[in-house]
């Protein structure tokens, strides 16, 4: 056991290399720190799990423009254990439901989870629904219109899991 909280940074939506050919400074800097890295859909390719994969050990899910070696490799759900907590990762694009976290709730309706991970819209989403997290990073390369870039981070320790997101104005 850690004496510190595991720390988890969580990306969505980098769309590598067509919306950022470098990964941003602020992010590089960050998971230095991480403990694993999580992505929660369209990396755009494979090359970026590669490149998370030097500073910690990564997982996620598939996401609608991702190639289909990171479709094959990945899919598009997925059910972590990580220090005693259930993470569901799902991107977010497929499923019944107006709105984006809606349908990454769904996807796991049927599923014990303490936190879902999901991407898709670019939009920082944080929210406890019926003791559920629902937890989208934004983008930390493709804000839209968005005011700032961002990513997430999670917090395991003792049993309890918080989220948060960092913000940050500059690629």
């Amino acid at each position: 056991m850690i004496d510190h909280p595991y720390r988890i940074t969580v990306l969505s939506d980098t769309h590598m290399p067509r919306k950022a050919k470098a990964l941003p400074a602020a992010l590089l800097a960050d998971l230095k720190q991480s403990e694993l890295v999580l992505h929660a859909g369209d990396w755009s390719n494979w090359e970026l799990y590669e490149q998370l994969s030097q500073y910690a050990p990564v997982d996620g899910v598939a996401g609608n423009v991702d190639d289909d070696r990171i479709v094959e490799r990945l899919g598009y759900k997925k059910l972590l254990d990580i220090e005693g907590k259930r993470i569901g990762i799902v991107h977010g694009h497929v499923g019944q439901g107006r709105t984006t976290p809606i349908r990454a709730r769904k996807a796991f309706t049927d599923t014990e989870v303490d936190c879902i991970l999901f991407g898709h819209s670019h939009i920082p989403f944080i929210e406890w629904v019926e003791g559920v997290l629902l937890f989208n990073p934004g983008s930390a390369t493709d804000k839209r219109r968005q005011p700032e870039y961002s990513y997430g981070r999670i917090y395991i320790q003792d049993g309890s899991l918080e989220a948060k997101h960092v913000f940050f104005d500059q690629k």
